[in-house]
């Protein structure tokens, strides 16, 4: 380890070695001949070792004390180069700045050295070498420099011991955070070799891990007992790290925070080591840990991931690993994941459509499709379900599967289904107004169980079909199965709010779910729609074979649903034998791709009164 330094040095006065006639001098006046002596004498009993140097870099005069440092007679070091005495020419950035001091272009030069005492220990020495008069030719002590040896060895060791604390985990010993950042960026960062060509690019593997309910431990053992768990975990990690078959280079294990480690494969052969390795770190885990008297059974979730070196960062490749394990986690714990970039790519996309979301409501990026809702008896457009689409800027028209859900989970559903509620009562009156001889189209709009437990939704339909005038027996709200089966509280005051009103209650997807038929009769719905995938059982097109279980089952629901006074609409229906088979089991209507795909409004104007093409 070298480097170098410079700063401000107050000129040192006539130099050690010079003569009287130097010091005598009218146009250089310097201290006389009783002062001379002391300075040699202060330079001789110093126990700093020290050397007068010349502008050729050869020692002039060296002092007791150097002479001690390496072991020899003071007088034999005169003559010698300095540089090679305490390594000066080890590197060139030093080299280069030595010769700068000894001509007098640079005031000072200060660099640590590993040196070799004479009684054979090794130890740290700061190397100072500074001119000792004026620059000028001629002046006393021109050309010549100092050099002094410090030995810092007690202040090195103490600067590295805390290096250390600073970089290495208390609990388990093994480095933290900040040193395996630190190896990971010096792995893929690493500069070009001296004659300037890079070593062709490897490649990189990472285990990152935590402990399935760690926390339970602390929370019901100690953290005492939590500390010598990890500290026992440590220990397989590294024996896993040690054993590996496949171990080119260097295993790192790291503890970079409460229960989450890391093993950094620094040169790895390929996915199959890090995913033997992290079967291993599984399997070691497993076995159950003796700590403080307790016998403990862990486990871990593990996210793995292995790529090339080249064009990869350090940010990147935590950041995918942390992914890799929350897919771990998310998908059962106790297992590995290797990282998948469909996969993340998903995420990512997710991501920016989360971001997204409440601005394009605010926007007006959104708009509404609509599919027919028919009778099974004479095939006649009894109503229309209302689809919102997503008119993204980037990814073009994206149906409700990809939005819906987020929408959900961060509130914006309540802004949007507010939106879609409106929009699809106004345009229902407006084919009403547009075809006062045929019967009115009811609108079916789904409704999340977020805008019933987060929003005034009864008065918010009340306010809407004021506002549109359209009728409230025209209007139907869908809400899962699972989010009505079970509904006690407020979100059961909401629903009995509006079906007194006169809205329609529909339970969409029906059987999927609870199936509590105990609620039908307690609930205020008037409309079931059965799941699809019950409907995919009738088919006998095509050599599909049909399911006897769901034509069973459809069949005593369909009869059930009307001893309770509810109407049936079967979903999915895809084919003409589907169809009658429905039809014949008593469904009232049918919604599905044998009548119409969702459509822009228009299409639906043209089928008002009539009878929709036989295939979309």
């Amino acid at each position: 380890m070298s480097g170098t330094s410079e700063g401000p040095v107050p000129r040192a006065g006539t130099a050690p070695g010079a003569g009287p006639s130097e010091v005598t001098r009218s146009d250089h006046p310097g201290p006389g001949l009783s002062e001379l002596r002391d300075y040699r004498a202060a330079f001789a009993a110093s126990a700093l070792p020290m050397a007068v140097v010349d502008d050729r870099g050869q020692i002039v005069r060296p002092n007791d004390a150097l002479g001690g440092l390496f072991g020899a007679d003071p007088a034999s070091l005169t003559g010698r180069p300095a540089a090679d005495l305490v390594g000066l020419g080890s590197d060139a950035p030093t080299w280069r700045a030595y010769n700068e001091v000894l001509r007098g272009a640079r005031p000072r030069l200060r660099c640590a050295r590993r040196l070799k005492h004479a009684d054979g220990r090794p130890l740290w020495a700061e190397v100072t070498v500074v001119p000792m008069g004026d620059p000028a030719p001629g002046a006393p002590g021109a050309g010549r420099v100092l050099l002094s040896v410090s030995d810092v060895s007690d202040r090195r060791e103490l600067r590295e011991r805390l290096r250390h604390l600073r970089i290495h985990d208390p609990v388990t010993r093994l480095p933290n955070r900040t040193l395996f950042l630190e190896r990971l960026t010096g792995v893929l960062e690493a500069p070009p070799a001296q004659d300037g060509t890079s070593p062709p690019p490897g490649r990189i593997g990472l285990c990152y891990l935590d402990i399935d309910g760690f926390k339970a431990v602390n929370d019901t053992l100690g953290h005492r007992t939590g500390d010598r768990l990890l500290a026992a975990v440590a220990g397989r990690l590294t024996d896993c790290a040690e054993t590996d078959g496949h171990r080119t280079g260097g295993h790192l294990v790291a503890r970079l925070g409460g229960d989450e480690f890391a093993i950094l494969v620094e040169d790895s052969a390929g996915t199959h080591q890090l995913t033997e390795l992290a079967r291993s770190v599984l399997s070691a885990l497993q076995r159950p840990f003796e700590v403080s008297g307790h016998r403990l059974s862990v486990s871990a979730s593990i996210g793995v991931v292995e790529r090339s070196s080249a064009g990869t960062s350090a940010t990147a490749l935590m950041q995918a690993a942390d992914t890799t394990l929350y897919w771990a986690k998310a998908d059962g714990r106790a297992r590995w994941t290797l990282f998948d970039p469909e996969r993340n790519a998903h995420r990512m996309t997710r991501q920016a459509l989360s971001s997204m979301l409440r601005p394009a409501v605010e926007r007006g990026e959104f708009t509404l499709e609509y599919q027919p809702l028919v009778g099974m008896a004479d095939e006649v457009v009894r109503g229309v379900e209302a689809l919102v689409r997503w008119n993204h800027p980037r990814f073009g028209l994206l149906g409700p599967s990809r939005f819906v859900p987020i929408a959900e989970e961060d509130g914006t559903i309540v802004q949007l289904g507010r939106w879609v509620l409106r929009t699809a009562c106004r345009q229902a009156r407006r084919w009403q107004l547009e075809h006062p001889d045929d019967p009115p189209l009811f609108i079916s709009v789904n409704v999340a169980v977020r805008q019933v437990r987060d929003s005034d939704l009864v008065t918010e339909v009340a306010e809407i079909l004021a506002e549109t005038g359209l009728a409230p027996g025209l209007l139907q709200l869908e809400l899962t199965e699972s989010a009505v089966m079970g509904s006690s509280g407020r979100p059961l005051r909401v629903l009995q709010a509006l079906s007194d009103m006169g809205v329609r209650i529909a339970i969409d997807d029906f059987g999927t779910g609870y199936s509590n038929l105990a609620y039908l009769s307690r609930l205020p719905v008037s409309v079931l729609k059965l799941d699809g995938s019950f409907v995919r059982g009738f088919r006998y097109e095509e050599g599909a074979r049909p399911s006897p279980a769901d034509e069973t089952i459809v069949e005593a629901m369909v009869q059930l649903a009307h001893r309770l006074g509810l109407t049936v609409t079967a979903e999915c229906v895809e084919t003409s034998g589907q169809a009658e088979r429905l039809r014949r089991i008593g469904c009232d209507t049918g919604q599905g791709w044998l009548y119409s795909r969702a459509v822009a409004p228009e299409r639906i104007a043209e089928l008002i009164g009539s009878r929709p093409p036989d295939h979309p």
